[in-house]
């Protein structure tokens, strides 16, 4: 019986599909955060962390005013960083205590958030050679909190600056192998409820740096 062309096909496809699943190895997680259950205070600090491998800074002029907070109701409100307060423009930023992060290939950044009015929660990233970048992608205003996950190889970077929170022009093709610190920034003040960023856990996904 002489083999179909389908047949002749499926001996060459198939081989090449399971060298590129081989190929794409998903990076585990390098980190999350999901912020201690304790009671609101201002201006969260590292202490607030629940991943003792962590290091959290705060940049901008409206640093003084991100606040770690909760309420009672509703019952499953959870604990999260509001920037509602914040009088100036602002960013949040997590480091390793121990090494750098390689965000290459498949890595990814997830959190859970919920903004109000027109801020739009944007990844930002400082490289081993102290240069930050913000990202284009962000997630805006929903009703409810609501999961979000960037591909970062996705992503493109414009220069930040981290003493005033102003982006820059953009940079292409970052080298991030090896990033210092990961956070986010919605790159305006904060207008109470109303006009806020809320971040209720931070992931992400990618290797220790070589």
């Amino acid at each position: 019986m002489r083999p179909t062309i389908g047949a002749a096909l499926a001996l060459f496809i198939l081989p090449a599909m399971g060298q590129w699943e081989k190929s794409v190895e998903r990076p585990g997680v390098l980190f999350r955060e999901d912020f201690r259950e304790t009671p609101p205070e201002k201006p969260i600090t590292t202490d607030h962390l629940s991943n003792p491998s962590l290091v959290l800074s705060l940049h901008g002029p409206g640093r003084s005013g991100i606040k770690k907070s909760h309420h009672d109701q509703p019952k499953d409100d959870p604990y999260y960083v509001w920037s509602g307060e914040a009088n100036g423009v602002w960013a949040v930023s997590l480091r390793l205590k121990e090494g750098l992060m390689d965000l290459r290939g498949a890595a990814k950044i997830r959190w859970r958030a919920h903004q109000a009015g027109f801020r739009r929660l944007r990844p930002v990233v400082q490289l081993a050679g102290g240069s930050w970048l913000v990202a284009d992608q962000s997630d805006g205003a929903s009703n409810d909190w609501r999961e979000r996950e960037f591909n970062v190889s996705d992503l493109r970077w414009r220069r930040l600056n981290i003493d005033t929170i102003t982006e820059g022009a953009w940079v292409p093709q970052p080298d991030l192998a090896r990033v210092r610190e990961v956070g986010f920034t919605d790159l305006m003040p904060g207008g109470g409820s109303a006009a806020c960023s809320r971040l209720d856990w931070i992931e992400v996904h990618g290797r220790k740096a070589e």
